[in-house]
């Protein structure tokens, strides 16, 4: 097969094409990748939850064998057993205490301003500022 001026011009893409082509992905992209980026920090706000439920499980089991929980804004007692409890079964977090899912710490305080008769127990949640709207606790579990 002899190659002839046509076939050599027809065997690339045309700057027009190739301008298309990157339009069309560049589109898709800007209406996918707002969709991921929303479930991903959905992901993160579940995590949240889980690990403050995990926390206040282990909070609780603390109580039921030592009889109170942990002194506030204290929660390596969940980890290491304090020097005043002799009825210490722990560990009762086999990981250590995780931070949350935006790598700050969880705020517990006992007794809670909020539960009074318990603990509160907080991530400052996404903006990583305490006290805003977008905070993740124990006490409102219809928050999202």
């Amino acid at each position: 097969m002899k190659l002839t001026s046509h076939n050599l011009h027809r065997q690339g893409f045309t700057l027009v094409e190739l301008l298309l082509v990157m339009m069309i992905i560049a589109t898709l992209a800007a209406i996918v990748i707002p969709k991921f980026a929303g479930r991903s920090e959905q992901a993160k706000i579940t995590a949240a939850q889980a690990q403050i439920s995990a926390i206040g499980l282990a909070l609780d089991s603390f109580e039921v064998d030592c009889g109170y929980y942990p002194k506030n804004g204290d929660l390596t007692a969940l980890i290491q057993q304090p020097s005043d409890s002799t009825s210490w079964k722990g560990p009762y977090l086999s990981k250590g205490i995780p931070s949350d899912p935006w790598n700050n710490a969880y705020v517990y305080e006992y007794p809670g301003k909020h539960n009074a008769n318990g603990y509160d127990l907080v991530s400052a949640g996404p903006d990583g500022r305490a006290g805003t709207d977008d905070d993740i606790n124990n006490w409102d579990a219809n928050k999202k």
